[in-house]
């Protein structure tokens, strides 16, 4: 027998019967070792099959009391998981509901959270949300009440817009505009903090809207002061928790601020406007290093890589601040708005050159009022305003034209041109006689309006200041007091006519 051949039989002689086994079948015993460790052969015998990341079970477990409620019925939901989530929240249809009281089973590693709600009308999702302190992350959902009815047709995109639509509106199977507002240091306040706007966003996607949601830093206060910048740090934490909540996805949007021109917008700090160059420090970090990141594109875009981010509108006719870089109509209003673009693309285009992505504006929301009595002063019929090339003495356009000096100024810029823009103001108010749209609206304004918007591509939102707000009578489409009823009618006419 050869010497090598004769040792290794002499091997396996010492390794015993295990061994023989082992080379029969240790095909099939590495397949069975692989499947226990994938998890795919379960202990009991039975074959399943797990397809993307391990999953840890039947949790979060929901139990509803009674078990089929009635529109109407009182509502007990009882959530049971295995982790003490922390800043927890139900919502039924998007709306928050009360939380009852907490039990505690630690022994038994057992959570329990239990809410009580009316039971609403047809169809309801039951969505239970963990670490809402930085943004609600959706752990379960459950659906009561009538099945989903059968799909209605897809809503048809319009320009068409309202600031804070009323939730009965009628939008005719079009898809337009709903324009909200939140406050950062108001973050938990019952009416514009993050809930309320999460349950207003939710009210207006289900009817097909789609939502700009503009950040302001507090009442009276557009965006954090000049040079605070633990009130900097305060906004962008806020833009953070926006970004992160799952409630808050479909947001089309944000805007920062409005009117920063305006002393009326910085009552913090009165003797430290918001000039052209903070609100840029504040947008994109203009005047820091490139590596810094605590702005607001940085901060949103991290958080969502999906939110657009828009350069909120400056209020024309405003001479509370000037720019530096004049324009070549030197008002300083559009000094103020060329100096603010100038900046963002001159950040922008240096913190691409870096490689970093996307640092600039997604668009431009923009202050579109008209002047009817601009019209009649000049001889024409004040409906025809928004038609009319009206200038003043500077050369700057006045009312509804005004919208072709804000354009210039954003496509003379690399980075800015041919940025999309979203009206998220318009109406008649004149400021400075105090005159409101429900004693100044001339019949046909609106429409005459919408023939300026509906010709221009760069436009894609035309929404009216506003819609539905109690305090705001004057101005409510809803309401439709004094001559806002022909203003209201135009619209409903456009919203049901448009081609």
């Amino acid at each position: 027998m050869d010497p090598v051949h004769a040792a290794r039989m002499a091997g396996e002689r010492m390794k015993g019967p295990w061994f023989s086994l082992w080379r029969r079948w240790r095909g099939w015993m590495i397949l069975a070792g692989l499947l226990l460790l994938l998890g795919i052969l379960a202990p009991s015998g039975e074959v399943t099959l797990r397809i993307g990341p391990k999953r840890e079970g039947p949790w979060p477990q929901f139990r509803v009391i009674p078990s089929a409620p009635r529109p109407g019925d009182p509502v007990i939901v009882e959530v049971q998981d295995r982790v003490p989530w922390g800043h927890i929240l139900l919502t039924v249809n998007g709306e928050p509901a009360a939380l009852e009281r907490i039990e505690a089973r630690p022994e038994l590693m057992l959570w329990r959270w239990v809410w009580r709600f009316p039971m609403p009308a047809g169809s309801v999702t039951v969505a239970f949300y963990r670490d809402c302190h930085e943004g609600c992350r959706l752990r379960g959902r459950l659906a009561l009440g009538d099945p989903e009815p059968t799909p209605a047709p897809l809503a048809i995109p319009t320009k068409l817009g309202l600031v804070f639509p009323h939730p009965e509106r009628d939008w005719k199977g079009r898809a337009g505009w709903a324009v909200e507002l939140t406050y950062a240091q108001r973050a938990e306040d019952p009416d514009w903090g993050i809930n309320a706007l999460a349950a207003r966003v939710a009210r207006h996607q289900r009817r097909g809207l789609r939502v700009l949601v503009r950040v302001d830093y507090d009442r009276g206060q557009t965006l954090p002061p000049p040079g605070d910048l633990e009130g900097l740090t305060r906004y962008l934490r806020y833009l953070e928790r926006l970004g992160r909540d799952e409630r808050l996805q479909g947001v089309y949007a944000y805007f920062l601020g409005s009117g920063p021109n305006e002393a009326l917008s910085n009552r913090m700090s009165p003797d430290r406007p918001i000039s052209p160059a903070w609100y840029a420090r504040v947008f994109n970090g203009y005047g820091e290093s490139p590596v810094r990141t605590d702005n607001a594109a940085a901060v949103l875009r991290a958080a969502n890589p999906q939110a657009r981010l828009l350069v909120g509108p400056v209020r024309p006719y405003v001479r509370d601040q000037d720019g530096e870089r004049r324009h070549r109509v030197d008002v300083p209003w559009l000094n103020y708005f060329n100096t603010l673009v100038a900046f963002i693309d001159e950040t922008t285009r240096a913190r691409a050159a870096m490689g970093q992505w996307n640092p600039g504006p997604d668009g431009f929301a923009l202050h579109v009022p008209g002047r009817p009595e601009a019209a009649r002063a000049a001889g024409y019929p004040e409906a025809e305003e928004p038609r009319l090339d009206l200038r003043d003495a500077m050369g700057a356009r006045v009312g509804f034209q005004a919208l072709y000096d804000w354009l210039e100024i954003i496509n003379a810029y690399p980075s800015t041109r041919g940025r999309p823009v979203y009206i998220t103001s318009s109406n008649t108010y004149t400021p400075d006689e105090g005159v409101t749209p429900a004693h100044n609206y001339p019949r046909g304004w609106l429409t005459a309006a919408w023939s300026v918007v509906a010709g221009e591509p760069q436009v894609e939102a035309f929404c009216w200041f506003l819609d539905w707000d109690p305090q705001w009578a004057d101005f409510s489409l809803w309401q439709g007091k004094g001559r806002l009823r022909d203003a209201a009618a135009e619209f409903e006419a456009l919203l049901g006519h448009e081609p």
